[in-house]
């Protein structure tokens, strides 16, 4: 109990470092939006969608981890067909090691980098055995250790398994945060660092998923459908169409 609530609190600590520092380099600077039109913004995602769900299947924490490595460079839809079976059968890191790499490469072959992939996983489930009793950490620099493990990836773990308002910055995220004003960041994690520093506390939880779907279903990369975005008026998008 002593050690979850340290890593508890090193957690907590971790993201309000990370968000105190976006503050100090000046998140809301590099933001074209004004903070009533970036409050709008997340009220109108949080009226239209108030409970917001990541679309990766999985059954507790562990598995979670496990979709979010294999999700690199692969679709959700990709990687849930592949990992239905596969976490009937290994939900757990010690259920995942008696699998074994082999079978594993077996049952994820449809996703790409596969064999990458499988040994990362195998390593992984190996090291929360050893170092972690089995469960995931709720510790950045802890989850981050772990083999095919990022810092998206700790970001999308801590929010999702343990209600963080931290900020995973993939394609979508990027390329939405850019293109409607909220970041002209250059890399992910200056817009990570930007929308942490902007975003209303009381969305933080949430933000990364509005922005995520936001981006998949309405502002795409090939054509954004302006013509349904509930936040078309708000959006400094110069190319965006009536």
């Amino acid at each position: 109990m002593k050690s979850l609530c340290r890593s508890t609190t090193s957690a907590r600590r971790s993201t309000t470092k990370s968000a105190a520092s976006a503050r100090k380099g000046g998140g809301a600077r590099r933001s074209k939006l004004k903070r009533e039109a970036v409050a709008e913004i997340f009220r109108r995602f949080a009226v239209e969608n108030p409970e917001p769900k990541g679309e990766l299947e999985s059954v507790n924490s562990y598995t979670l981890l496990v979709a979010v490595v294999l999700s690199a460079q692969a679709t959700d839809a990709g990687v849930n067909k592949a990992t239905r079976a596969l976490f009937k059968i290994a939900n757990t890191p010690e259920k995942m090691v008696s699998l074994g790499e082999v079978k594993l490469r077996e049952m994820i072959k449809t996703i790409g980098l596969y064999r990458n992939k499988a040994r990362n996983v195998i390593l992984l489930s190996q090291m929360l055995i050893e170092a972690h009793g089995g469960k995931v950490p709720h510790d950045r620099d802890a989850l981050e250790s772990l083999p095919g493990v990022g810092r998206k990836t700790a970001n999308v773990v801590l929010n999702v398994a343990f209600g963080e308002p931290t900020m995973a910055v993939d394609t979508h995220v990027f390329r939405v945060a850019n293109r409607i004003g909220l970041s002209n960041g250059k890399t992910p994690l200056a817009v990570e660092e930007d929308l942490l520093g902007l975003i209303p506390p009381d969305a933080g939880v949430h933000a990364h998923h509005w922005l995520i779907l936001h981006g998949r279903y309405v502002c795409k990369a090939r054509r954004p459908e302006c013509e349904r975005c509930i936040i078309y008026d708000l959006c400094l998008f110069k190319g965006k169409t009536a």
